[in-house]
């Protein structure tokens, strides 16, 4: 019996997220329209593409090339795989009308294709990953910051990251976050979650931060938002959340996921003093146990 390959390609979608902060402005908007007109790209030929964006052709071929595809019919034939009904298979929005074995094997199987689209970005991120490891590493206090949804996360990210020894701290609520990122300076790296990128209170926290002369790090589910712009370095999720899952667990899923790899990238270049903390750490918590 054959093995099936578990390796999975990256999808068009993945690909433009993974790229967009490096594109140039025009290649950002070819990248846009793709994003918000998937269905119409298929039937479209370069040269109407480009009077669509108003851009090159040239431009058009560059951006594919930058997203590993040999030429826009490439880029076409793959995008048609992941938008045409018939192949879009489970990632259609859920109905009220499904019964409780098919919400399950929809809402599941997103989930897994969340987890499967966001590896195979950071992956093609890897030297942005790096740079993140190295600044964690090194930095003199680490603070996450997170509103709503995922003030639970950036809890979550200092729960494992005060193990580590770096002194790390977590503020959920806005005016703590303002008040304490007025305190940082060189050397400080605030790690701020936001799946849309537009969260006006982390926005404005990372802002002061910034003017103090920390280094910002956006966890973010868009290629093209504010918290982009503003942090030094990103790293990206991928989620197919539709009318029913504005809020769905697949975004936070993979977020916690990022967070399970810087933290054990960082420990392994911490390594003594970690598993020591850890030590401690049980130590105290048997404590709490009868």
């Amino acid at each position: 019996m054959s093995k099936r390959s578990s390796h999975k390609p990256i999808s068009v979608f993945a690909r433009i997220r993974a790229t967009y902060p490096q594109l140039s402005a025009k290649e950002q908007q070819v990248a846009d329209y793709i994003l918000e007109h998937p269905g119409e790209i298929i039937h479209l030929s370069i040269t109407a593409l480009s009077d669509l964006c108003d851009c090159a052709e040239a431009t058009i071929f560059r951006l594919c090339r930058r997203l590993n595809f040999r030429g826009y019919q490439a880029l076409k034939i793959a995008l048609a795989s992941e938008v045409v009904a018939p192949l879009q298979n489970i990632h259609q929005e859920v109905q009220p009308q499904d019964d409780m074995a098919m919400l399950a094997e929809k809402i599941f199987t997103t989930d897994i294709e969340t987890l499967q689209d966001t590896l195979q970005i950071t992956k093609a991120n890897h030297e942005t990953l790096a740079r993140i490891i190295d600044l964690l590493v090194g930095a003199r206090r680490i603070e996450f910051y997170g509103m709503g949804g995922s003030a639970l996360i950036a809890q979550d990210a200092y729960h494992k990251f005060m193990r580590i020894g770096i002194p790390a701290v977590h503020h959920a609520d806005s005016h703590y976050q303002v008040m304490s990122a007025s305190l940082l300076g060189p050397g400080d790296v605030v790690v701020a979650f936001s799946h849309s990128g537009s969260s006006k209170d982390i926005l404005e926290a990372l802002k002061v931060a910034k003017e103090a002369g920390a280094t910002v790090i956006g966890i973010t589910g868009y290629g093209k938002s504010p918290l982009v712009k503003l942090a030094d370095y990103c790293l990206f999720t991928t989620s197919r959340e539709t009318a029913f899952r504005t809020e769905a667990l697949s975004s936070r899923l993979a977020q916690l996921s990022l967070i399970d790899l810087l933290y054990v990238a960082v420990s392994f270049r911490r390594q003594e003093e970690t598993v020591n903390n850890i030590r401690k750490i049980r130590e105290a918590i048997s404590l709490k146990r009868l």
